[in-house]
């Protein structure tokens, strides 16, 4: 009797993994396919470069600047609840995606996505942590990160079926259909659990969420209006004010929203860099290279699709190796080895990108894609085994919240550095307009930009965007190699709670 509750219980642990590895697939599946959509609403919902921006942007504004909250209220309202509430809210926004009739109301649901999304990762996180103990939880967590990144590979090409063959509502819709699947079975077979029940802190939740809002917000116009612009200005300062107010609410408070203490490890501050990393090698190249090579250089969906899926495609094997290997090689080795070969696949890319050739790109977006999925493996297991079980809520937010939020002011970043390089490679007698017109380039919308720059040609346009993407490659491969060399420093010495496979 006690064997056949034993299998019954390990059953109902696989079937709810399931359910959260649904999720997982669902929210970066989103997150992609919806920004090869882009280059499709520029022209069919006409309107300004900020609002094609936030297709995405909304989506990772609401999504990172939410998940520390959540992991928060998952802790103390229940894991179970919080995921049903947030796989259903996932699937009930996509269907107000579907219906937007303009881009304000798109970009508005996209952001309630990103609230929802929030919700559902954080508690499912906490739910495995919470169920699953040692070995096992660093093999279910690489699983976890393994279906993330399927979500980041598999996104671009089903985007580009789906564009051609339904338009681009279907191409949101997938996503729904994948959280409704998650909330359904999770209702039936996903045990409630709880971690520590301190006081809510409004207060920081506010703060958090209001200091990433501003950021994210001041990088946009970074990229549209200039760095003396007075809204730049005024939403930099605001950021910097609203992240010291932040600080000062978490000090005092007796149960904080995030414990500033946690910053003080080595290990747990190494753990926060690798999403950052990973972020810059390859992350923002799933946005900012469809853009370009859909709406400058004019490749078909078919063709960006087949070259997104060779950059993401080691994301379906490597993570779940990677967690084998971290036992013999060390999970700091293995992190460091795969971010400078991220490094060089982006260097070596970078002298082919004025001239976007399939053939030549594809072997170099495998190369990015294996030194990427090496780390992606193993950081997921890593974050919630800095802290606690109890505080399995608490460490999957941050974690997360680090993971997407810091994709989202990265992409706005990055997007804000090519309108800039761009800029600087476009006609001068265009001065007026040039700016405007960087910014469309950098979104992928070449017809736009050609129509503010009468004078030069599709050929001179896409010329200035590939040198100007060539010189970004150079930064971010640059990015990759500092990030890896911090966090050999930081991961060299075992951490005060031990961490499955990493190095001592």
């Amino acid at each position: 009797m006690a064997r056949f509750l034993t299998d019954s219980h390990s059953v109902q642990r696989r079937w709810a993994l399931l359910s959260v590895c649904l999720a997982a697939l669902a929210l970066p599946l989103s997150f992609a396919a919806g920004a090869v959509a882009v280059p499709v609403l520029a022209i069919q919902l006409a309107s300004s470069p900020a609002s094609l921006a936030w297709v995405t942007n909304a989506f990772m504004l609401g999504f990172g600047s939410l998940l520390l909250a959540a992991g928060g209220l998952t802790d103390r309202y229940g894991r179970r609840r919080l995921f049903l509430l947030g796989s259903g809210g996932f699937a009930l926004a996509t269907i107000f995606v579907c219906m937007a009739p303009d881009l304000f109301w798109l970009d508005l649901a996209r952001g309630l996505q990103g609230v929802c999304a929030a919700a559902a990762l954080a508690s499912g996180s906490a739910a495995l942590a919470q169920a699953w103990q040692g070995q096992a939880r660093t093999r279910v967590f690489a699983l976890l990160g393994t279906t993330f990144g399927a979500g980041l590979a598999l996104g671009p090409l089903l985007a580009g079926v789906l564009l051609e063959a339904l338009g681009w509502r279907s191409v949101f819709a997938a996503a729904g259909v994948l959280a409704l699947l998650a909330c359904t079975l999770a209702a039936r077979v996903l045990p409630e659990s709880r971690g520590q029940a301190g006081p809510l802190d409004v207060p920081g939740m506010l703060a958090f969420s209001l200091t990433l809002s501003m950021l994210t917000l001041a990088l946009l116009w970074l990229g549209e209006f200039g760095l003396h612009a007075a809204r730049v200005q005024w939403a930099s300062l605001a950021t910097v004010l609203l992240a010291a107010s932040f600080v000062l609410i978490e000090r005092r408070q007796p149960s904080p929203l995030l414990d500033l203490s946690l910053f003080a490890q080595r290990a747990f501050v190494g753990v926060q860099l690798l999403p950052m990393a990973t972020c810059f090698g390859y992350v923002v190249l799933l946005v900012v290279l469809p853009l370009q090579l859909l709406g400058v250089h004019g490749q078909s969906v078919t063709t960006v699709g087949v070259q997104m899926l060779a950059l993401s495609a080691p994301m379906l094997v490597l993570p779940l190796l990677a967690a084998r290997w971290a036992s013999r090689l060390g999970s700091t080795r293995l992190c460091v080895a795969g971010l400078l070969l991220c490094a060089l696949g982006l260097y070596l890319l970078s002298r082919q990108a004025a001239h976007p050739l399939p053939a030549q790109w594809v072997p170099l977006l495998v190369l990015i894609g294996t030194g990427t999925a090496l780390p992606w493996g193993l950081m997921d297991g890593l974050s919630v085994s800095v802290v606690p079980v109890q505080r399995a809520g608490m460490a999957a937010g941050i974690f997360g919240t680090v993971r997407v939020a810091g994709e989202g002011i990265a992409l706005a970043a990055v997007t804000a550095l090519l309108a800039t390089l761009i800029g600087q490679r476009l006609p001068g007698a265009y001065a007026p307009a040039l700016a405007k017109a960087a910014v469309y380039l950098a979104t992928g919308a070449l017809h736009s930009a050609q129509s503010l720059l009468p004078g030069s040609t599709a050929l001179q346009l896409q010329r200035a965007s590939g040198e100007a993407l060539a010189q970004l490659l150079h930064v971010l491969s640059a990015l990759t190699v500092g990030s890896a060399l911090l966090l050999h420093m930081l991961l060299r010495r075992p951490p005060a709670i031990a961490v499955p496979g990493t190095d001592s």
